[in-house]
């Protein structure tokens, strides 16, 4: 009887969670049975969905109370006691690569969890007295680690639960009052989570980047989108005027065609009514000639003077035999060169017009009144804003103070440098003004991306943003830490424009009406760009963008 016992197959009395023999077994309404505790935190785990059969999925509503099955739990014991051990499935046994139980004899089972403090790994059997027993409760588990050893201080045996910061390596207690005294030394558990929360806020930097290049890339998609709707509109326009032209031309050559048919029987007809008057008339001439002939031959004078009576004269001939139809090819002729020139002209406007609009042609605006029709306005990103700036007039006006203003801790914002950026993202062509008082005032345009904090963070010095710097009595442009010296007429006032397609920046001196080039670049942008200034030096000193009409 044991012997058939034994050959019993111990998968069936295993728990389909643990793969462990079933300990205080429960049968649920599908007739699944597990361990009362797997089952319940199985259910637990998972307690904001419906409860569910492992092995079936089956939900059951309500949760259905556990009871123990007490025929299946008797049988158990029994089993027990002739040597039913549950066998492991293949895939929970260790193979190449995974982490074998210390404690495991024979063929080894994964390890689900190494401590820290024995220094062993414990596959999920093995591992239970660290959960069960209050003794190993100050035990630290982790994920399986092949490199336990590597936690242990190669000359003192001691677990590396200190970190020195001077040397930046792992060290155990007894290292820290030896050969590491001195040293700036913290537990390897505070200084892990100085760094997880250092990791964290570069990841949120690294997240906001990722938010702003998308968002930079969509600007440039919705402006590839506005080119080709422009693009695709313009030619339907000129294919629908061209159409229209080619059928005033097909109807005015039909009424010339016609014109000229009607004239042909005009003149067709003139022509044979002349023709006919004109042969009547030769033979009449014939016939009179013939006469004259007859008289001439009489010999008799006084019979010839009897019988040729006086002769009137021959009357000229008043029929025109001239055709006007070479008119009208003439006329046409007229036209056609007409229209020639006037389509080598048109033509000549359209092509000037389309190379205006070809981005690698653009020409900048040579007057005010030209700059305006780009003009744009632009507002001030308060989550930027260095603290010693006050923002005021709607977010458009930015002063220097000597106490700090109460914004907001914000990764985007200036630490370092008084300076702020727009919140808008230019591309395309865009014109504005700043409007600056005393001190020394810096205009500039900047992508996104630029640091926030360091001395690569200051505008124009680094390769993300240009500056024109407005000193008391002069002028000077930085890009990338190189300066260049500006001259022109000073004034209050700056006018920037952008041609972020054809690569062109341009800062002029405004007064009145009267735009004066200070500086041009010529580059190549490769991000949306952005408007800021900063104050150097004066308190009180200020920078205003314009509201330009």
């Amino acid at each position: 009887m044991a012997q058939q016992e034994n050959q019993l197959d111990p998968v069936k009395f295993s728990c389909s969670i643990c793969l462990d023999l079933l300990k205080d077994p429960v049968t649920v309404p599908c007739g699944h049975s597990y361990c009362m505790k797997c089952i319940k935190d199985f259910w637990d785990e998972g307690e904001k969905k419906l409860p569910s059969c492992p092995q079936c999925r089956r939900t059951f509503i309500p949760r259905p109370e556990l009871l123990k099955n007490t025929m299946l739990a008797d049988l158990l014991e029994e089993l027990k006691k002739t040597g039913l051990q549950a066998a492991p499935a293949d895939h929970c046994y260790a193979g190449p690569g995974d982490v074998a139980c210390d404690v495991c004899s024979g063929r080894k089972l994964k390890a689900v969890k190494s401590c820290l403090v024995c220094l062993a790994s414990y596959c999920q059997k093995h591992l239970q007295p660290h959960r069960d027993s209050s003794t190993f409760k100050n035990h630290q588990l982790v994920d399986p680690s092949k490199n336990l050893q590597d936690n242990i201080c190669p000359r003192h045996g001691e677990v590396m639960k200190m970190f020195c910061r001077t040397d930046q390596k792992c060290i155990c207690y007894l290292c820290s009052v030896d050969e590491h005294k001195g040293h700036d030394t913290v537990s390897a558990a505070a200084e892990r989570a100085e760094r997880q929360r250092e990791m964290e806020v570069s990841r949120q930097q690294i997240q906001q980047e990722i938010q702003d290049r998308e968002k930079d890339v969509k600007l440039l998609q919705q402006e590839v989108e506005a080119i080709d709707q422009s693009a695709d509109k313009t030619v339907e326009d000129s294919e629908e005027m061209f159409t229209e032209l080619i059928s005033l031309l097909q109807k005015r050559r039909s009424e010339v065609k016609q014109q000229v048919r009607s004239q042909q029987e005009t003149e067709v007809r003139r022509v044979r009514e002349l023709e006919e008057k004109l042969q009547q008339e030769i033979r009449d001439l014939k016939r009179r000639d013939a006469e004259m002939k007859q008289f001439s031959d009489i010999e008799d004078h006084n019979q010839f003077f009897h019988s040729c009576p006086s002769l009137p004269p021959l009357s000229q001939s008043k029929h025109s035999s001239s055709i006007s139809i070479r008119d009208v090819a003439a006329a046409v002729s007229e036209v056609r060169g007409r229209l020639q020139d006037i389509l080598g002209d048109t033509w000549t406007n359209v092509s000037l017009a389309v190379t205006d609009v070809d981005v690698l042609l653009s020409k900048d605006p040579t007057s005010r009144a030209g700059f305006l029709k780009y003009s744009c306005e632009i507002t001030l990103d308060p989550n930027t804003v260095n603290t010693r700036l006050l923002l005021s007039e709607q977010n458009r006006k930015v002063t220097r103070m000597n106490q700090r203003q109460s914004y907001s801790d914000h990764p985007d914002r200036f630490s370092k440098y008084l300076q702020v950026l727009s919140r808008e993202s230019l591309t395309g062509r865009h014109y504005w003004e700043v409007e600056t008082t005393a001190g020394v005032v810096a205009v500039a345009v900047s992508y996104k991306n630029i640091s926030r904090s360091g001395g690569e963070s200051r505008f124009g010095y680094n390769d993300k943003s240009w500056s024109l710097y407005c000193y008391p009595g002069s002028y000077g442009f930085f890009y990338n830490s190189i300066s260049t010296s500006v001259s022109g007429p000073l004034s209050s006032r700056i006018g920037v424009y952008v041609d972020h397609r054809a690569g062109v920046l341009s800062f002029y001196s405004v007064s009145g009406t009267t735009t004066l080039l200070l500086h041009r670049v010529q580059t190549s942008f490769t991000r949306p760009l952005h408007a800021g200034v900063t104050i150097n030096y004066g308190t009180g000193s200020s920078a205003e963008f314009c509201k330009l009409k």
